[in-house]
């Protein structure tokens, strides 16, 4: 499909209604619908090579073809609801983690993939995310900590930002100086990073970056469910039970806007290449495509008959080496 094409933009969305719509972001066209019939999709991500997508939900993690309707790889072996997936950025592997507490790699090299690695949460797991270093994971628990896995080394560490609390997310900025994480009582944590290679010559492929706790945002009045940086490292944007997403500038951690719906859950958000655009997914069955300058919506993607929990984006369109500006044509009105 010619406007499917390798360099083209892509916006995944799943939920509640068992299905995966496949869009042009910029269009609001649904390419394709893919059947997650085993159970509601609670995290999608792209893989780098941009030809499957992973999705999760309960007791299952499918790998489908994004070219075609159908799964090609059904994982085996986990239980309870499974809450997060993503690749490592040259697809070598895979990271899962769920409510039975464990966070798993995918060794993705083989047509059958298996389970090479498990850490054990010992609390449910709610979120996983990889660092920039591609080495290693954090892994947000209803326990109300965060662990940091090396997966190379096997150490680990363990924050406890706030007691009597679950994690609902956790992120990292792109250029690897910041770490957030929001929790169900609405506060979103913030930590400033930094690299170990100060130790020893003989430690810093072994050591575990460093974290240091640097703000706490009351960024809710309602359970946070979401919180991720913009690919510039510039903002971030944290998404709650309360209809609202709120969008932080890391320079001075203001709040730069807030984006409402209607009484609806905002699930899950993320934003476009150059920063300018939000796409959200909420719990009145719609995903949508904001300006952030503006504070309006541009896009409303129709289809789903469920919540909207899940969205994974990529765009590998670059200019001289740096992601092309994503300001398409049309936007200015909603379809």
């Amino acid at each position: 499909m010619a406007t499917d094409a390798l360099n083209e933009p892509l916006l995944v969305s799943g939920g509640y209604d068992h299905t995966i719509r496949v869009w042009q972001p910029y269009s609001g066209v649904c390419l394709r619908t893919m059947q997650h019939t085993d159970s509601q999709v609670n995290s999608i991500d792209i893989s780098p090579k941009r030809n499957m997508l992973a999705a999760c939900g309960y007791q299952h993690i499918r790998l489908y073809d994004l070219h075609s309707n159908y799964p090609i790889v059904n994982f085996e072996g986990v239980t309870k609801n499974v809450t997060s997936v993503g690749f490592q950025e040259d697809g070598k592997w895979m990271f899962t983690g769920g409510e039975d507490g464990k966070v798993r790699i995918w060794d993705m090299s083989s047509p059958n993939p298996s389970c090479k690695r498990i850490f054990d949460c010992q609390s449910p797991v709610n979120a996983v995310c990889l660092l920039p270093n591609q080495v290693e994971l954090l892994m947000a628990h209803q326990g109300g900590g965060i662990y940091l896995w090396d997966v190379k080394s096997d150490q680990h560490d363990h924050l406890l930002p706030e007691v009597e609390c679950s994690i609902q997310d956790v992120a990292v900025s792109p250029n690897g100086t910041y770490m957030a994480a929001v929790n169900n009582k609405g506060n979103c944590f913030v930590w400033t990073l930094s690299s170990s290679s100060a130790g020893g010559a003989g430690d810093a492929d072994t050591q575990l970056t460093r974290s240091e706790a640097k703000l706490k945002i009351p960024a809710h009045e309602k359970y946070g469910l979401r919180c991720r940086f913009s690919p510039d490292s510039s903002m971030l944007v944290t998404c709650s039970g309360g209809s609202t997403a709120r969008i932080y500038r890391t320079d001075t951690w203001a709040l730069h806007a807030e984006l409402r719906i209607e009484r609806f859950w905002m699930w899950d958000a993320i934003f476009n290449n150059d920063s300018k655009y939000l796409f959200t997914a909420s719990s009145d069955h719609t995903p949508r495509l904001w300006r952030i300058d503006t504070k309006t919506v541009e896009r409303e993607y129709n289809g789903h008959s469920k919540a909207v929990t899940a969205l994974a984006f990529r765009d590998e369109r670059t200019t001289n080496g740096t992601p092309a500006t994503d300001s398409g044509p049309g936007l200015s009105s909603t379809h």
